[in-house]
């Protein structure tokens, strides 16, 4: 005979996720049954009970669950067959197996054919069993929430091909010159799109779309940690990971709402500082998949780890934490103090460095901030090496000194794109579409000899270069 249970509310020690999960529990013996239901009832779950193999089968066509569990020794079809059957008829359900210590042999078989997720032996330690439903389901969850973002990544790649052909078709209709241009472009999107850490720069700007104060932060991070890898002398697939990671390192906040994205981490209440000390690890879980972002994902996990130990979410100290997280922990605090996306108020460049440096020894290593302060130096130097430009003033072979970006954040052209003919027309289009005077940052070594002093004179009064 089959039981299917609706569960009473649940108490308010019962996990709030688990009033929304079904369990399944198989076994010949009603003793063992009610012992199981007396366990996870109370939880908030809803149970479902089956006193066979077959019956269990019966009861997952009618009615889908999230997770199994299964005696081994049962009369006609084993808990190993039954389970095995699961995985092929419902490849998306969790599947536990009770066994004893005789049956190791037949569990290990088990645990091949039908990919189960763990066997507890009996007598089974209630809490030990609790913990490992509750971790059971939580890994089907981050598996599910990766596949959904991997989807919804490759859903805007393909609504961007569609954008491109409808801009390839209008083009079309131009003159032999501007298809000419259209050919150009064409493959310099085509090069954009199979560049691994472009898609990756793309895809960490998903999150920061959603607010527009903190737009460009990943890239400002990743471009002060890129540096200070160089700076430490890392060697060249630390630096890619510590690029891709500092890219990466707020991808866990995906599932954070408006409003918690809309305030700085200082106003938090308990509850959403709760939620927020959890994306660290729903960050790395959605990379863990990608073996090019195993690297960038331990960075994930850990930046916000403490050099006392102090820190989330695994109280790690010292040099237990990677360099690449430690890198991407300093370079982003200095720049959510200067954007005021830690503190109630943005602060000055002058007043972030002078916090993160009170942090040495107790948040960050001494060389990790010395490798900050020096890259924070190079970029101040850089900066006074270009020039803002109106796009109608652009000329052939002049270089971007800084990312080109929509309002949002989204990266048109990449710092040190090369401009030609091309692209200076797409360039001039786009300023008529948005409707808006449009400059862009240009290198000063771009200009021809007798232009340049008058650039230069221009960026030193903060000026624009104009036609």
């Amino acid at each position: 005979m089959s039981v299917t249970e609706q569960t009473a509310p649940a108490t308010t020690s019962a996990a709030p996720e688990a009033a929304r999960m079904r369990l399944l529990l198989v076994d010949d013996e009603p003793s063992v049954l009610n012992a199981l239901r007396r366990l996870f009832r109370p939880q908030g779950y809803a149970i479902d009970i089956a006193n066979s193999a077959a019956e269990g089968l019966t009861l997952l066509q009618e009615q889908p669950v999230d997770l199994v569990i299964s005696d081994m020794r049962m009369p006609g079809m084993d808990g190993a067959t039954f389970l095995e059957q699961v995985r092929l008829l419902y490849p998306q359900t969790v599947r536990l197996l009770l066994t004893g210590y005789a049956d190791i042999a037949s569990t290990i078989a088990a645990i091949n054919r039908g990919e189960i997720h763990r066997y507890i032996t009996k007598p089974w330690d209630d809490q030990d069993l609790l913990l490992v439903v509750r971790e059971a389901l939580r890994r089907r969850d981050l598996e599910n929430e990766n596949t959904r973002l991997l989807q919804l990544t490759q859903q805007q790649n393909a609504e961007l091909q569609d954008l491109n052909r409808t801009l390839e078709q209008r083009v079309a209709s131009r003159t032999a010159e501007l298809h000419q241009i259209n050919s150009m472009l064409e493959a310099a999107y085509e090069e954009m799109e199979a560049n691994f850490t472009m898609a990756i720069t793309v895809f960490s700007g998903l999150l920061e779309m959603r607010q527009g104060r903190i737009a460009g932060h990943a890239r400002r991070v990743s471009d002060i940690a890129g540096r200070m890898a160089t700076l430490l002398g890392l060697d060249s697939r630390t630096r890619q990971d510590v690029v891709l990671g500092a890219l990466l390192h707020d991808i866990g906040k995906l599932g954070f709402g408006d409003e918690m994205l809309a305030k700085p981490v200082s106003d938090y209440t308990p509850a959403e500082m709760q939620r927020y000390q959890r994306h660290a690890l729903d960050g790395e879980a959605a990379l863990l998949s990608m073996d090019k972002l195993r690297g960038a994902a331990q960075i994930v996990r850990q930046h916000h780890e403490r050099l006392d130990g102090r820190g989330f979410p695994d109280g790690l100290a010292g040099e237990q934490i990677c360099i690449g997280a430690r890198i991407v922990a300093a370079a982003s605090d200095f720049d959510g103090l200067e954007s005021g996306t830690l503190s109630e108020k943005a602060l000055s460049a002058d007043q972030a460095r002078r916090i993160v440096g009170e942090g040495v020894g107790t948040r960050y290593d001494a060389p990790t901030v010395q490798a900050l302060f020096e890259a924070l130096r190079q970029i101040e130097k850089d900066a006074s090496a270009d020039v803002e430009v109106d796009v109608r003033a652009l000329k052939p072979r002049m270089v971007l000194a800084r990312d080109l970006q929509t309002p949002k954040g989204a990266i048109l052209l990449p710092a040190g794109f090369k401009f030609d003919e091309a692209m200076i027309v797409r360039v001039h289009d786009l300023g008529d579409r948005l409707g808006a005077r449009l400059t862009v940052r240009v290198l000063l070594t771009s200009f021809d000899d007798g232009a340049r002093a008058r650039a230069a004179d221009i960026a030193r009064a903060g000026g624009t270069v104009t036609a």
